[in-house]
């Protein structure tokens, strides 16, 4: 039975020192780089989205990110986002965000004088077709039982 112990505590200590945390990876600088700026979200799509209905980031419905403005400063991982639409409520907010290794976007929004380490909900997605003047974040999401890919098709601001 000591054995048994042992081992199983051996098994749960072992589990417990890995890390699979997104926050662990190396940053990709890279493409943090090719982000910098301000951007526009020209699009929103995924499949049914003419019949779903998705709250985008618990913000507010998908529909009303087309056209919001995003700035990424990549020296220190921080920027901002607005939803500009007149039919959908207004909303702003600081963020914080950062690119692993792994291509995940992390993102945080952060409310006024609030530091990103105190906040613990966060939004992974995934960079894709990442050009100097467009790129995707992906995000997964699972509607009437089965994941779809919800796509932000981003613009660069020139």
């Amino acid at each position: 039975m000591k054995k048994l112990c042992t081992l199983l505590l051996t098994i749960v200590l072992a589990f417990s020192c890995k890390t699979s945390s997104v926050t662990a990876t190396k940053l990709d600088k890279k493409t943090e780089v090719t982000i910098k700026g301000d951007w526009v979200i020209s699009s929103v799509d995924y499949s049914g989205s003419n019949y779903i209905k998705v709250t985008s980031f618990q913000i507010a419905d998908s529909k009303c990110f087309i056209g919001s403005t995003w700035k990424f400063i990549s020296n220190n991982n921080k920027g901002e986002m607005a939803l500009p639409q007149s039919n959908c409520a207004a909303f702003n907010s600081p963020i914080t965000w950062y690119i692993n290794s792994n291509g995940e976007f992390v993102l945080k929004f952060l409310n006024s004088g609030e530091k990103a380490k105190n906040i613990r909900d966060g939004y992974i997605l995934k960079v894709e077709n990442l050009s100097e003047t467009s790129f995707q974040l992906v995000d997964r999401m699972n509607v009437g039982g089965s994941t779809t890919n919800i796509v932000y098709q981003f613009k660069k601001v020139i």
